[in-house]
């Protein structure tokens, strides 16, 4: 089920995020466009991660400013997603100037969404143009973009429940600090007060 409410947090300035979706296939992208550029950094975790690009985000590298991040479904086949978020910024001018060439600083991704739906439905460069023509300071959130095959609490045996797309932010100091994020996870949140666990809403 995609859940279409609108972010209450607010995106800062010059941020925006495009969704796009495979409700039959029970997969998707999202993608955080920053045109002007921003300064980025990265900290992979996990046993498993698959990622693009986000070495050149580390401290030391000639990338100062990410023009786009790629959160993708479809495992390490979404990735492609990324040559279409390229091609949206190219054809935009935007991107790191080399010499007579601009090139988009692009990173990504993605969630284990592959056994959620049809195996063989991944967001492909047409998927990740999608959604940057999508971008919106009022994203959708829930089930829609990299979140539509996501799910939480799976672990122990336990049948799956729907996890998403969420964006968090606050102020500190007159400046905007927010979070777009795919709860795709074995665990799930949990309750301080009741004691009950599930997923994110």
């Amino acid at each position: 089920m995609t859940t279409q409410h609108h972010a209450g947090a607010r995106l800062p300035a010059g941020v925006s995020v495009g969704h796009w979706t495979d409700a039959q296939g029970r997969t998707g992208c999202t993608v955080l466009l920053v045109p002007g550029g921003a300064a980025a950094g990265v900290d992979v975790r996990g046993g498993a991660p698959d990622t693009i690009s986000t070495d050149g985000l580390r401290p030391g590298t000639v990338n100062q400013r990410a023009h786009a991040i790629l959160l993708t479904g479809g495992s390490a086949f979404g990735l492609a997603a990324a040559s279409g978020v390229l091609r949206y910024l190219e054809e935009r001018g935007i991107g790191l100037m080399f010499g007579t060439v601009v090139v988009p600083i692009v990173a990504g991704a993605v969630i284990f969404d592959l056994l959620a739906g049809d195996p063989m439905a991944r967001p492909g460069p047409e998927a990740g143009y999608a959604a940057c023509a999508a971008a919106t300071t009022s994203p959708g959130l829930g089930a829609l973009g990299a979140g539509t095959g996501a799910s939480v609490a799976k672990a122990g045996g336990n049948e799956p429940r729907p996890g998403g797309v969420g964006v968090a932010s606050a102020e500190a100091g007159g400046a905007v600090v927010a979070a777009v994020m795919v709860a795709n996870s074995l665990g799930g949140g949990s309750g301080t007060t009741t004691g009950t666990s599930g997923s994110p809403r």
